[in-house]
């Protein structure tokens, strides 16, 4: 049984299915766009506004990765993006500032990339030697920036040092499979991500500047369209 047989799609007109995708790569494009803003802004509109865009924006990404979704792309592969992009929600809920919960958010964001690791072994990993480049550059990234977040997680707290290699390992370990994939999207997006993590990383830990929340932000959001693009035929 081929995939897009064990995947049973919804007849939709194509104008149709061409306007939902429309609309929701807008609400993405707008919410995207007022988080930034958040991060330049200061007082409570800046916090008002981030409360709404942030897991609007991952709502609208991942809804949008689903809608794009190809033929090929099997309901196990469907199912691990989606969960992938909820636990991605549940990180930025847990790191909003009302919420303030580091250790929840960073183990939310872990279990979303083991799901998002689900998913392109799903995919199908085409271009292993893709994968051997990206571990060289993890290994270059973890040696020139995983180690002093490391260090300055230890000098805020001990306690954190654990959590903060696993989630080293396992997001370096995302992003070798994903560039296996051979997809550009999967490479573009698991790249992001590691832009993104290692930036919060060092704003975390080691030394924070203000340019540092508006690259978090905008690497993270193309990390997230580069996972749901990953999936389009």
């Amino acid at each position: 049984m081929t995939a897009a047989a064990a995947r049973p799609r919804v007849p939709c007109p194509p104008v149709a299915a061409d306007l939902v995708i429309a609309s929701t790569a807008g609400v993405a494009g707008v919410a995207m766009a007022a988080n930034w803003w958040s991060r330049v802004a200061t007082g409570d509109r800046a916090r008002r506004l981030e409360l709404w865009s942030k897991p609007l924006a991952t709502v609208a990404i991942g809804t949008l990765g689903l809608l794009v979704a190809g033929d090929d792309v099997s309901a196990t592969a469907l199912v691990a993006a989606a969960v992938g992009f909820v636990l991605c929600l549940g990180g930025d809920v847990a790191l909003m500032p009302v919420v303030d919960r580091f250790v929840l958010g960073l183990a939310s964001f872990l279990a979303g990339h083991l799901a998002f690791v689900v998913m392109f072994v799903l995919l199908g990993l085409d271009r292993w030697w893709l994968g051997l480049v990206a571990l060289v550059l993890a290994v270059g990234v973890a040696t020139l920036l995983g180690r002093p977040i490391v260090a300055g997680a230890h000098r805020q707290d001990p306690g954190l040092v654990r959590p903060v290699q696993a989630y080293l390992t396992i997001i370096s370990s995302m992003a070798v499979v994903g560039w296996a994939t051979g997809r550009p999207a999967a490479i573009a997006g698991s790249a992001l991500f590691v832009a993104s993590d290692s930036v919060l990383g060092w704003r975390q830990f080691v030394a924070e500047r203000r340019w540092m929340s508006l690259v978090v932000m905008v690497t993270y959001h193309g990390a997230l369209i580069g996972l749901a693009l990953s999936l389009a035929g």
